[in-house]
């Protein structure tokens, strides 16, 4: 587990623009339990320079430029919120566990999952576009 007061201007930059944080299995089962509607994006956040780099601003970058975006912002934090990383990993197996990672639920469906070595590599300006045309097909 990290401290806290390390992590904490990390969570800040997607919980300042919105994102609600789960940090239990049962907050995350709740949410994208059977009864979800609407489109859920959730961002698996890491203390990683590819998260610090190029996911989490690659995130924001998106969330600026989309016209359509997901109904529920939503982050869990590995290395923190242990239960609740594990009960996203348990929603979109068959992928491996992967931080940072991004996953996209439509009335309680996965229907979009990026994973870490889908963002090692990139710059944030091509991860958010990449974001921008997801949530524009599934979130419309």
């Amino acid at each position: 587990m990290y401290p806290e007061d390390l992590i904490a201007p990390m969570r800040a930059e997607l919980s300042s623009i919105g994102f609600e944080e789960f940090r239990t299995a049962e907050q995350v089962a709740n949410h994208l339990g059977p009864d979800h509607k609407g489109t859920t994006f959730v961002v698996v956040n890491s203390v990683c320079g590819c998260a610090a780099g190029a996911a989490r601003p690659g995130v924001k970058y998106a969330l600026d430029q989309a016209k359509v975006k997901p109904t529920t912002l939503a982050t869990v934090f590995a290395g923190n919120d242990r239960e609740a990383v594990d009960k996203v990993r348990e929603i979109v197996l068959p992928y491996p566990p992967s931080s940072p990672a991004m996953a996209l639920f439509k009335d309680g469906e996965l229907v979009h999952f990026i994973e870490r070595h889908h963002i090692e590599g990139r710059n944030a300006k091509m991860i958010g576009d990449h974001l921008v045309e997801v949530f524009e097909h599934f979130c419309a």
